[in-house]
């Protein structure tokens, strides 16, 4: 078992369905959308309680904002300092242009450990860049230890959420998939097993207790690269991340260039503000640091894979580079109206939620539909920036996003929405044609309002090519009085 073959930033995702298409289906699903609820009402209201403990909240954000946006700036000199100090503590660097590359690299490091099978700590790098597919296609299994992770891969799934990957599972379905699918690739879930989470957690740390004792290659991420120390920092609840970081002899670490901070001190930023932001927690039940391998503890080869697949190009687009200062907290997913009906698999993409509809179309570029309409995948509604630990102005983004895919895509055959924005354009450029326009609304406000609709101040179904955009919201009646007649009749407003 190595996961469902549409997990990937690279590949799996081309033919996808738009944004708007593929959320439309999961808005039918009621199932979803009560998981969705009920799991991000609960983050919610965990991490509010824990930041509203603070009374430095936002100057955590403003000093969290601040070491990144430094360390952005001066990321080539950084990366450099990472990798001598990271060598001279013994560890391997390579650098990885793009996805083929560091999957190449991954897969030679396994095959020189002579192993057939890694464990893996949850990561989202190595998510985008289809290493769990490419370890397939050399014969290597890889196994995901993350719980949340573990339920994706046995249900031939893909994560819907960057930090809960099964939030759109419940405990029923989790149940039913371990009792189907543990036994096929390991220990099997007992008969007897409920849908209680203890019950569950135990299944799954008892299939995952033999991969760990026998696993010979862990391959994991990195939540911060620690410059000034060659250190890598993994943050986790579970504790399957420390027995992927102590166990085997080989630890391969897949790492996005952008998770570089300058010094050891800035670690302290980090610490208090993710935790909260993700799980509302004061701090991560487990926090591993590593510099290198060390005698007698821990692995004996030490690699980390640097990794780019686009990085370099969003970091030279000043408009868009604040979305490099991304933790992976998942806190605006928690708040965003459009994430929570619609779902983590509407986006098409490893990264859901609005930093995905900022992210994914910078990392992959605007080349294909789905891309496209990601950054139209916001009712921007600001909820977004208000809890980043960051702070990117996920709003701003999405406009700029917004214009640089209209620009992208002028001349050709034009879209109805192009069409829709000509002829208002063209309605707009006249007072008299918007006058005419005004007049021939009030006149057919007062004949709807008159003899089909009475009292009612709505439309439910607008005649093609409207029909698409009623379908999903009410329209409502056309006025039978501008703003402009109303003006001019009673004196500019004033009773006379």
């Amino acid at each position: 078992m190595t996961g469902h073959p549409h997990v990937g930033v690279t590949n799996a995702f081309l033919g996808m369905p738009t944004f708007q298409s593929a959320a439309r289906v999961a808005l039918k699903d009621s199932v979803l959308r009560g998981n969705l609820t009920r799991a991000t009402g609960i983050i919610r209201d965990k991490r509010a309680a824990v930041v509203g403990e603070l009374d430095n909240w936002e100057e955590l954000r403003l000093a969290a904002e601040a070491i990144k946006d430094a360390a952005l700036h001066r990321l080539d000199e950084h990366l450099e300092t990472f990798e001598a100090n990271a060598t001279a503590a013994g560890a391997t660097v390579h650098w990885a242009r793009d996805a083929e590359e560091a999957n190449r690299i991954v897969v030679d490091l396994v095959r020189a450990a002579g192993a057939s099978e890694v464990v893996k700590v949850k990561s989202m790098a190595t998510q985008e860049i289809e290493l769990n597919e490419a370890l397939a296609a050399a014969g290597i299994n890889a196994w995901e230890t993350d719980l949340a992770e573990l339920i994706v891969q046995l249900g031939d799934d893909w994560p819907s959420h960057i930090l809960v990957p099964a939030i759109h599972r419940n405990r029923a379905e989790v149940r039913e998939i371990f009792l189907r699918e543990m036994g096929k690739v390991g220990r099997p879930a007992p008969d007897d097993l409920s849908d209680d989470p203890r019950r569950l957690a135990e299944a799954a740390r008892l299939h995952l207790r033999e991969k760990f004792l026998r696993a010979r290659v862990a391959v994991s991420g990195a939540n911060f690269a620690i410059a000034d120390t060659g250190s890598l920092v993994v943050v986790e609840s579970e504790g399957n991340g420390r027995m992927c970081l102590t166990l085997p002899e080989t630890l391969i670490s897949v790492v996005g260039i952008e998770k570089v901070l300058p010094s050891w001190r800035d670690l302290e930023v980090f610490l208090q503000v993710l935790p909260r932001s993700s799980t509302g927690e004061r701090e991560n039940p487990y926090t591993s640091i590593w510099t290198g391998p060390a005698a007698g503890d821990g692995p004996r080869n030490v690699h980390i894979v640097l990794l780019d697949n686009g990085r370099t190009r969003v970091l030279a687009d000043p408009q868009g580079r604040s979305a490099l200062r991304c933790i992976r907290c998942s806190a605006c997913l928690n708040v965003c109206p459009v994430y929570e009906r619609a779902g983590g698999h509407s986006y098409g993409s490893v990264y859901p939620g609005p930093i995905g509809a900022v992210l994914t179309p910078q990392l992959r570029g605007t080349g294909s539909d789905v891309d496209k309409s990601l950054p139209f995948a916001s009712s921007l509604c600001g909820a977004c920036f208000d809890v980043c630990p960051v702070r990117i102005d996920i709003p701003a983004m999405l406009v700029h996003l917004r214009t640089r895919v209209v620009d992208e895509n002028r001349g050709g055959v034009p879209s109805g929405e192009q069409l829709a924005m000509k002829a208002a354009g063209w309605l707009f450029a006249d007072h008299r044609r918007l006058e005419a326009a005004e007049a021939a609304a009030g006149v057919s406000g007062k004949v709807l309002r008159s003899r089909l609709l009475g009292a009612k101040q709505t439309l439910h179904s607008l005649p093609w090519p409207a029909r698409a955009w009623s379908d999903a919201r009410d329209a409502p009646v056309p006025p039978t009085e501008s703003f402009r007649s109303w003006w001019t009749r009673t004196d500019g407003g004033r009773d006379e």
